[in-house]
């Protein structure tokens, strides 16, 4: 998979292939069936292992917590810390216009804000309501600020955790 994701980021996904994958990885073509049928298949699997990777991220980062809003903040400023951390790979897995992408990722993303916001609504910090519609917009939020970091004179990636906390707080406060 390490193969298949740097060859992605250097050449395209389209660009590249399942033998320039193998030959990267050091396998037989075979081993690389054995495990994915396709090229599409492994750009999923790169994809899962992405999203897995950021939600641990994140989930270390509030692990502990108990303080609704400094859970919110430490999601605010985990969410882009980690994201910006792997934008390449990000944007190569799920912007690239040539491959079909499933909202299955960004679902799972948005339930762990979904979950957040429940915390803090059962603890009377806050109320999330539709919480369907808030997460929603609060991942999104968050995921727009990040893909606008370099053309930005509002925030860079220093400021825009604490900014975005104080303004998603004021949605729900």
């Amino acid at each position: 998979m390490n193969a298949a994701e740097s060859l992605f980021l250097t050449q395209g996904f389209l660009e590249t292939t399942v033998s320039e994958i193998v030959k990267d990885a050091d396998v037989a073509k075979g081993t690389f069936y054995h495990y994915f049928t396709s090229k599409d298949e492994i750009l999923e699997a790169l994809r899962e292992r992405y999203m897995t990777w950021y939600l641990a991220c994140i989930d270390q980062a509030i692990d502990g917590e108990t303080d609704s809003q400094e859970i919110l903040l430490q999601w605010c400023e985990s969410s882009i810390k980690c994201y910006v951390e792997k934008m390449r790979v990000h944007d190569m897995l799920f912007h690239e216009g040539f491959h079909k992408c499933s909202n299955i990722h960004e679902e799972r993303a948005i339930a762990q804000v979904k979950a957040i916001l429940l915390y803090g609504q059962e603890r009377k910090a806050w109320s999330a309501t539709p919480i369907n519609l808030v997460s929603s917009m609060m991942y999104h939020c968050m995921h727009t600020a990040v893909d606008n970091l370099t053309n930005s004179a509002e925030y860079n990636e220093k400021t825009l955790g604490l900014l975005l906390y104080q303004r998603l707080l004021g949605l729900i406060k």
